[in-house]
């Protein structure tokens, strides 16, 4: 089969001199973050470890992708029994989330959704609200018709590994004023306003909701939390808001389609909780349908990592009220619609008040004639508090987002017709996107094209 031409491309150089193109592991170091949050990094396994184990027959090398959360947990051939070890594989400013760590696991065996205030065991609801850590499994395919919003309590996740679960219908989930949880492998489509109705968010307490906004998952003062390989789509709002006050999020692996405003951070530009708001948005997939806000910022930072943005009708990333926006190792394809090559926008401000806001591309790949409009004095210690972890090189997006979105049978397809049809799920494999490309081929094209790029550039003088 012959290699791909390479694509029009762009490369956005970073600040410093590195082009994030050696291929020699990253010697990692812990770097100095004022406050609001500090994180730690953890070490990525090394690109150049995951080319040379596939040209090895063993299981490692079936196993790794280069992806460090997949790889903290799938090379586990036992991790269906290891499930909480999931908790210690976030990256980025939600790493510390511990979910249900440590708690019990409880199963959900009831996928009705009868009533809001007095749910029955067995069902997810009754499990969100309860007070105790706990890790919430499905034994089969599970399609959830919400009633009302899913309210949830502190250190509880949702582990959909292994099979098919689809949460829809009126609201969707809801964090609100709690912390430490985990939304992992789950599909959530098709949400819309839910409310003037009762609704119980604990044991001890229920309490009338007015109508919310049809959120995929709504994110209110809420803080540790981590959103992984999750499908979402056909939302009536976001699929997915952060807004009063939440921060040390991290939103990674996912496959967003089939949406307008698909990721809304901060609650308005003069909220000043929010000002402190930290947010790694990292190894997602932005698909098909997509229009804008992937983010719309407001205030805060937002750390922008290796993303795979393949659609958008109108931008990328927003944002008004001076965020601050780091974005690092991500590909932009732009549309075809030459009105529509930005991918940056500063909603609602003059030029003369964004153009001090902080706003960098460091190493990320613009294609299609896609561009990123900087702003800012370009000083790294302005993005000391948009850093969360250390980027890959943009060569890598595809082995680095090729099993976006849901693992498993159906994968990022929030199809139901199609998914109800199919078998149980039993592995741990990933749904490949449409591609008669292996993930090296891929690669090795990308990175061609990428070096002969770098020799042109020093070739003119720069």
């Amino acid at each position: 089969m012959p290699l791909p031409v390479c694509p029009s491309v762009r490369l956005s150089l970073p600040l410093s001199s590195s082009l994030f193109l050696t291929l020699s592991t990253v010697s990692l170091q812990r770097v100095h973050h004022p406050l609001p949050f500090a994180p730690t990094l953890r070490v990525n396994v090394s690109m150049t470890r995951r080319l040379m184990l596939d040209t090895m027959e063993s299981d490692e090398a079936s196993c790794l992708t280069g992806n460090p959360i997949d790889d903290c947990w799938k090379c586990d051939p036992d991790w269906a029994n290891n499930r909480q070890r999931l908790a210690d594989c976030a990256i980025g400013f939600g790493q510390y989330a511990l979910g249900g760590k440590n708690g019990d696991i409880y199963i959900v065996t009831d996928s009705s959704d009868d009533d809001a205030v007095s749910p029955k065991p067995g069902t997810l609801r009754y499990a969100v609200i309860q007070e105790e850590p706990l890790w919430i499994v499905f034994p089969a395919n599970m399609l959830i018709r919400l009633s009302q919003e899913l309210i949830f309590n502190s250190y509880k996740t949702l582990d959909g590994r292994g099979v098919n679960v689809h949460i829809t219908g009126g609201g969707c989930i809801t964090l609100q004023y709690i912390s430490n949880v985990i939304i992992h492998n789950i599909h959530v489509h098709d949400c819309h306003p839910s409310g003037e109705a009762n609704v119980r968010s604990s044991p001890t307490h229920w309490g009338f909701r007015t109508m919310s906004d049809g959120d995929g998952i709504s994110l209110f003062g809420a803080k540790d939390i981590w959103i992984d390989h999750c499908s979402l789509s056909h939302c009536k709002d976001g699929l997915i808001d952060a807004i009063m006050g939440s921060t040390a999020i991290t939103i990674s692996n996912n496959y967003f389609s089939h949406h307008n405003e698909v990721m809304l951070l901060g609650h308005s530009d003069q909220y000043l909780p929010d000002s402190g708001m930290q947010i790694t948005i990292a190894f997602n997939h932005f698909g098909e349908n997509l229009v804008q806000r992937m983010p719309r910022c407001r205030l805060g930072y937002i750390h922008v990592v290796n993303n795979d943005f393949t659609q958008w009708e109108m931008y990328a990333i927003g944002g008004s009220g001076n965020p601050t926006i780091n974005s690092q190792g991500n590909r932009y394809i732009a549309p075809s619609d030459r009105n529509a090559k930005e991918v940056t926008k500063r909603v609602d401000t003059e030029q003369s008040k964004w153009r001090d806001w902080n706003w960098r591309s460091e190493g990320d790949i613009l294609v299609n004639g896609a561009f990123f409009v900087a702003s800012g004095e370009g000083l790294e210690e302005g993005y000391e508090k948009a850093y969360s972890v250390e980027p890959k090189s943009a060569a890598y997006i595809d082995l680095i987002t090729w099993h976006a979105g849901v693992l498993g049978v159906g994968g990022r397809d929030n199809n139901l017709a199609e998914w109800n049809t199919r078998a149980k799920f039993q592995g741990s494999e990933a749904a490949r996107p449409p591609s008669s490309m292996s993930p090296l081929v891929v690669f090795l094209t990308a990175l061609s094209c990428l070096l002969l790029l770098y020799a042109d550039i020093f070739a003119s003088g720069l």
